[in-house]
């Protein structure tokens, strides 16, 4: 099989040839997107303690600077599949890409932490138009089924790999430039990719392209922004009205947005696909697997460089194995789905995530070797469940809904990474802020914000170069590393729910 001009629509051939090189050389560009909106899931992860000083956030400006991103993401994604489908899935990568390096560079210079919110804000609008035509393009440029799940094995260890090299190479830059400098690391991928997909990547539409649905869009927003500001609220301040209104009305929307789907005549997304059991199971364990590792990541990279005390590239280093066998294990699983049930290996990875888990909870006091360990057990689980679980899903549904298809997974990916870091993270504040000690003449002139993030704490005890300041240390330590295996320990329940849901709904699931 052949890719045919760029410029001009691809016809598929009757037969499934074997793919060439032109292919797998366009399969190098399509994963370059998945690659920089990965990174960017977690590059700011590693800068959370300068930008923390730097800017001066409050608790919750510090995780909405994490997962506003992604949450745009996953609003907007489904949306920016409708008009790839309509317009063109290439075109819309090219137009993403420029709007995506404009957005970083923006920013990497932003002056304060509300107009740093407010280009990740830009940076989830565009990488929305990034993400839905990737897996589609796979689909329509790997016709023979073998090549199609190598070349998804790519795109998960490229997804997976990605948020791990996120903190890799934001810990390399910290250690050499100032915290803006994550950001404009997309400024060279997106020069490569726009020079390479002109004359690499087919242009790909939908035959039949269904309107944009605006009414959609808008209830697809209403549902998540405000459940996730809840959340986040609750974890900050308690029970009130504030997050139990803002969750309600978040639910309120995601039932409008059920009922718009069903009704209207150009849906967002056919929601006749989540009538498969095996479909939805898939989509679910998606989420799920990205909620487990969007949340360690939120706590692994403040304990190894606030608590253990290493430097950005150290503490980045620490990864790496973790990084490896991620990558590692998403091409393994490709010939153990031959040996065993899909259902079966994707229930195992979930347990294995929880055993990632449980060495970050239960083995003593968390320490770097301990963290290590941990991330590279949740990798193996986590590469093993995306490569089987997007092939189980794609493989479900017809080639003309690849597009729709793929951007439920990826919205699920992104509410994942935003739950992760709204869930998980609370988990960590709330426990952190509860057992944390401040001594009296520490806390005095200062707001209770100044104390809500570990890195705010760290700061302020540096101002007591004393008994005060040590004891502030010592308490933060102590608060920290408990909230870390609370956290832990809420991450089990995530992993070991994911095993369930994947046991039950992928019986059917058979990637042969």
């Amino acid at each position: 099989m052949t890719i045919t001009d760029a410029r001009q629509p691809r016809r598929l051939p009757n037969s499934p040839h074997r793919a060439g090189p032109r292919e797998w050389l366009a399969l190098a560009v399509v994963v370059l997107p998945v690659l920089l909106i990965s990174i960017d899931n977690t590059v700011l992860t590693f800068a959370l303690p300068q930008v923390s000083i730097a800017l001066r956030p409050t608790g919750e400006q510090l995780m909405w600077l994490v997962d506003i991103y992604p949450l745009m993401l996953a609003g907007l994604l489904i949306a920016a599949g409708s008009v790839g489908d309509r317009f063109g899935r290439r075109r819309l990568l090219l137009i993403g890409a420029v709007g995506f390096g404009l957005a970083s560079v923006g920013a990497a210079f932003s002056s304060s932490a509300e107009a740093l919110i407010t280009w990740r804000i830009l940076l989830g609008v565009f990488g929305a138009t990034l993400m839905p035509s990737t897996l589609s393009l796979i689909r329509t440029i790997f016709v023979r089924r073998d090549d199609r799940r190598m070349a998804i094995a790519v795109w998960a260890a490229t997804f997976a790999g990605g948020a791990a090299l996120g903190p890799v190479m934001g810990g390399y830059l910290l250690e050499h430039f100032w915290w803006g400098s994550v950001f404009l690391v997309n400024v060279p991928i997106i020069v490569v990719f726009l020079a390479a997909a002109t004359f690499l990547v087919p242009e790909s539409r939908d035959p039949r392209p269904r309107r944009l649905d605006a009414s959609g869009i808008v209830w697809s927003m209403t549902a998540m922004l405000p459940f996730v500001y809840g959340i986040k609220q609750l974890a900050e301040h308690g029970l009130s009205a504030e997050p139990l209104g803002a969750m309600a009305l978040g639910a309120f929307g995601g039932a409008m947005f059920v009922r718009r789907l069903k009704t209207s005549t150009h849906p967002l997304i056919d929601v006749g696909l989540f009538s498969d059991r095996v479909f939805s199971g898939a989509i679910g364990a998606n989420l799920l697997s990205m909620m487990g590792y969007a949340g360690f990541l939120f706590f692994a990279a403040q304990f190894l460089q606030l608590i253990v005390g290493l430097s950005p590239m150290a503490a980045a280093t620490v990864l790496v194995p973790g990084l490896a066998v991620t990558m590692l294990a998403s091409f393994v699983v490709v010939r153990l789905a031959r040996l065993a049930p899909v259902h079966a290996l994707v229930s195992l990875s979930f347990a294995l995530s929880a055993a990632g888990y449980a060495i970050a909870a239960f083995v003593g006091t968390p320490t770097m070797w301990s963290i290590m360990i941990a991330f590279a057990v949740l990798g193996l689980g986590i590469g093993f469940a995306e490569t089987l679980t997007n092939d189980v899903m794609l493989s479900r549904v017809p080639e003309h809904q690849a597009g729709a298809a793929s951007a439920a997974s990826e919205t699920a990916y992104e509410i994942g990474a935003v739950l992760g870091t709204a869930i998980l993270g609370s988990v960590l504040t709330a426990s952190y802020r509860a057992n944390l000690t401040v001594p009296a003449v520490a806390h005095f002139g200062e707001h209770d914000s100044a104390f809500e993030t570990l890195g705010g704490t760290m700061e302020q005890a540096s101002y007591f170069p004393n008994v005060v300041g040590e004891e502030l240390v010592l308490s933060a330590h102590a608060a920290f590393e408990h909230a870390v295996q609370l956290t832990s320990m809420a991450g089990i329940i995530v992993a070991l729910g994911a095993a369930w849901v994947s046991w039950r709904t992928l019986r059917d699931a058979a990637l042969d």
